[in-house]
């Protein structure tokens, strides 16, 4: 069972007592007189061959202070050994081929030295916490490991799929992924920790996400488990649902749509999302961010059919385009404040449009859509140019120019000229607002808003007397109003104090 000249072998010493080690592991450790272990903290190593001298890495988990550099120092060391003129057996928990970021490491770097490999493989981890929770590991599960998962932000799986996480340990790390599953899972979502699966000490502890960390049995022979929520909470199963309606069985109304028929239907919905966040009511927000992401949905299935691109495509393409703007937060670039920020920004776009050879599309301006409001296209202008430095330094000739482009408006003779002043106007207006950090449309769109409630109330007040509110003279109308902004201001402050 030698191989033909030294190098490496690693060794998988299964998820519990020597009991689980394979026939051929044991063989292995049999013919040896010393061993070099990831961890020494595995139930089988008490169990090990007779006369086996044992070593261990377990220091380098104290001496480094993150588990990458951890496991790039164990492969260093490994590979150190393996030039030795006798070699290294290297052994590890479980499988080498499951959780086990080492192998991966001491098998490229082997290749580059042309170093000789033998993996001897042993029981993952998997098979006995399956066997603990009564589950099947060929359904819909992901593996992750727990010091990948503490580092997100947001869970790598779908909440549809289970879950088992290896590397399970206490302390920071098991707080981290706790806080990262409770941005998808509510805190009180069951979960499962399973603990020494496969040994006489196994055990599986069930307790809220919330708790996750509270449990006192967290050890390095725990495996935390996820139990798959309702469907229809991934975004797997949205698309599925989208691709269903399209279908040639599907809905007859959904198959029949292009990109062209659906155009009034994505600004109709993105306009009712405005209206939700007016409202400032967060079960409609979250209602109509639903109907807005289902136009997405059908524009991303439409181009999948027609060989176009895909919702992958789609993710990768805005992904790779935020990580690329965003040099200060992915990469090394240093900003000291948000106008460094887009001034970067507008930088790293104009470099972009050069290299896709986007020529009709060289000017600052051009990327701005002519289809946006015109209040929300005079602001997007208007920032775009105070980004180089086009704009004054302080509000008062802002201020000035809202009241010279007022009085050329009154001085206008003809249509033609009224409507270039007006609207020069209100670009000056739009520029004030921009300087008092109050966007346009939003403050337009209120004062709507507040009109039509205002208007109602006189509306309402005429049908108490028995009148339609043409009936009613301009003096009964004002006085109408100023009740209405008194009685609906008080109402609407109220509600926000409570």
């Amino acid at each position: 069972m030698l191989m033909e000249k030294p190098g490496i072998v690693i060794v998988g010493l299964g998820p519990a007592g020597a009991n689980l080690l394979t026939r051929e592991a044991w063989e292995w450790l049999s013919s040896l007189s010393e061993v070099y272990l990831r961890t020494a903290f595995q139930p089988c190593v008490g169990e090990l061959p007779a006369g086996l001298e044992i070593h261990s890495f377990d220091e380098i988990y104290e001496q480094q202070e993150s588990l990458a550099a951890v496991l790039e120092e164990i492969s260093r060391r490994v590979l150190q050994f393996g030039r030795r003129q006798e070699g290294v057996t290297y052994a590890v928990p479980g499988s080498p081929w499951v959780a086990e970021d080492t192998t991966v490491k001491i098998l490229a770097g082997a290749k580059e030295e042309g170093l000789p490999v033998r993996v001897i493989n042993g029981m993952s981890f998997v098979e006995p916490v399956c066997a603990a929770l009564g589950i099947d590991p060929s359904a819909q599960i992901a593996m992750v490991d727990a010091f990948h998962l503490a580092e997100r932000h947001m869970p790598s799986f779908p909440p549809s799929y289970a879950a088992l996480i290896s590397q399970i340990t206490a302390g920071m790390t098991l707080s981290e992924v706790k806080l990262t599953l409770m941005n998808n899972y509510p805190d009180e979502y069951p979960v499962r920790l399973v603990h020494a699966a496969g040994t006489d000490q196994q055990e599986v502890e069930e307790l809220p996400l919330y708790a996750l960390d509270h449990s006192p049995k967290v050890g390095l022979l725990s495996t935390l488990y996820i139990p798959p929520w309702e469907e229809n909470r991934s975004f797997e199963d949205f698309q599925e649902i989208i691709a269903r309606l399209r279908a040639p069985d599907g809905c007859p109304w959904d198959r029949e749509q292009t990109h062209l028929s659906l155009r009034p239907y994505l600004l109709q919905e993105a306009y009712e999302v405005l209206d939700a966040l007016d409202h400032e009511d967060m079960m409609e927000l979250q209602e109509e961010l639903g109907d807005l992401l289902l136009q997405i949905g059908l524009h991303a299935q439409i181009a999948t059919e027609e060989g176009n691109f895909n919702m992958t495509d789609v993710l990768q393409s805005i992904s790779s385009k935020l990580i690329r703007r965003h040099p200060h937060v992915f990469g090394d670039v240093q900003v000291k404040s948000v106008d460094n920020v887009l001034y970067n920004w507008e930088k790293i776009k104009a470099e972009e449009r050069k290299e896709n050879g986007n020529t009709h599309k060289n000017g600052m301006l051009d990327g701005i859509p002519l289809a946006l409001p015109a209040l929300t296209q005079a602001d997007q202008i208007q920032k775009r140019a105070q980004r180089i430095g086009f704009d004054w330094k302080t509000i008062e000739p802002v201020v000035a120019k809202v009241t010279e482009e007022l009085q050329e408006l009154l001085k206008a003779q003809t249509p033609e000229e009224r409507q270039a002043e007006g609207g020069d106007l209100l670009f000056a207006v739009v520029n004030l607002l921009r300087w008092l950090e109050i966007d346009p449309e939003t403050a337009l769109r209120e004062c709507n808003l507040r009109f039509r409630r205002r208007f109602a109330f006189i509306e309402a007040a005429a049908a108490r007397e028995g009148k339609s509110i043409d009936a009613l003279s301009f003096e009964q109308m004002d006085a109408l109003w100023e009740q209405a902004k008194t009685k609906l201001d008080e109402l609407e402050h109220g509600d926000k104090a409570a």
